[in-house]
């Protein structure tokens, strides 16, 4: 477990006993002293995220804890960041937040799901968000859950992909088979197939979100099999997408985050961009007024500045230009595709069988 210091607080020992839990926990990284503050305790201007996977990742976790960070200096109250690596620890750190008087907790993803359960109804003070969840059934009155329809962002993707490949083959790479993904490949399918009935579109997954040999290997692969085009939805496994696609010019992907530009200026060419920042800059901000209302969920879509598909002016400044060329030619469908779906004229189903 990775810890941060809050801005502008002191550092304190945990109990020994709880320390001594966390730092023997498999994959759990030494503690430090000063995971809660003396003057968080004595305060209620504690927000923490606990993330799931990895910093460094140039995507979602990266984007959460520069977001947060700007929110505190504009709010000026005390934040930590947890990386909590190991399962096993997550009831613990969210007990221990919990008994230090957190006024919010954020954490990450789906498996934190049966922690908050477990917690979050013994400390009705604090407010508990679950960024990328679905939600809680029952209810929990201090928690929100917050789900993407990233799969819009991906149909969009689809269109573009279409249009822009010479083979005509088309790919995907997620991290871990889960409903959401398997909705996510489906719907860049049906806008691969709007556009291209014949087309072929091609799933994998990793089995990982941070695992990118496995990502490169796959991709390379897809790539020698004559795909051009390849949809990634896999976190930092995207960096070894990304790396396959760089060997070769020609070689498309289209990622997840504005920060994987630079990693391939000509690979590159676009994203369907979640910025998981700007939904926790949200987010935190609302749990910090007055008007939060918790045991509710959120749902972010196209047009909320959250999710949205780009193309990278990196790869449009650098790209070949005849593909660069496929790209202007296709944008105008994007957009119509776009404001139609946000019209409400075009419906995109939401199906996770693959």
């Amino acid at each position: 477990m990775q810890i941060k210091p809050a801005h502008g607080s002191k550092q304190v020992q945990l109990t020994t006993s709880r320390r001594r839990f966390l730092q023997g926990s498999a994959g759990a990284a030494m503690l430090t002293s000063g995971l809660i503050p003396a003057t968080a305790r004595a305060a209620s201007g504690l927000v923490a995220l606990v993330h799931t996977q990895a910093a460094g990742d140039a995507g979602p976790v990266d984007s959460m804890i520069s977001k947060l960070k700007l929110l505190a200096d504009e709010q000026g109250f005390q934040y930590r960041t947890i990386y909590a690596q190991d399962p096993a620890t997550y009831e613990t750190i969210f007990r221990t937040l919990g008994d230090a008087g957190a006024s919010v907790v954020v954490s990450t993803f789906n498996e934190v799901t049966e922690p908050f359960q477990a917690v979050a109804p013994h400390y009705p003070e604090t407010k508990w968000v679950q960024l990328f969840g679905d939600p809680m059934d029952p209810p929990i009155s201090n928690v929100v859950t917050v789900s993407y329809d990233y799969y819009l962002g991906c149909y969009l993707s689809g269109i573009f992909g279409a249009k822009v490949s010479e083979t005509g083959k088309i790919g995907f790479i997620g991290g871990i088979s889960i409903p959401p993904l398997n909705a996510d490949f489906n719907a860049l399918k049906a806008g691969v197939q709007s556009v291209n009935p014949d087309a072929t579109v091609t799933a994998a997954f990793a089995g990982s979100f941070q695992d990118p040999a496995k990502g490169q290997e796959i991709a390379t692969q897809m790539f020698s099999d004559g795909i051009d085009y390849i949809q990634t939805d896999a976190a930092a496994t995207d960096f070894g997408i990304i790396a396959a696609a760089n060997e070769v010019e020609g070689r498309m992907v289209s990622a997840l985050d504005p920060a994987q530009y630079s990693h391939g200026p000509t690979s590159v060419i676009s994203i369907v961009g979640l910025d998981f920042g700007v939904s926790l800059y949200s987010e935190v901000s609302s749990a910090l007024g007055d008007a939060w209302a918790g045991g509710t969920h959120v749902n972010t879509g196209l047009g909320t500045g959250v999710i949205e598909f780009i193309r990278s002016p990196l790869y449009a400044d650098q790209g070949p230009a005849d593909i660069n060329a496929r790209s202007d030619a296709a944008w105008p469908a994007v957009q119509a595709a776009r404001a139609a779906i946000l019209d409400g004229s075009l419906t995109v189903p939401f199906n996770t069988e693959l």
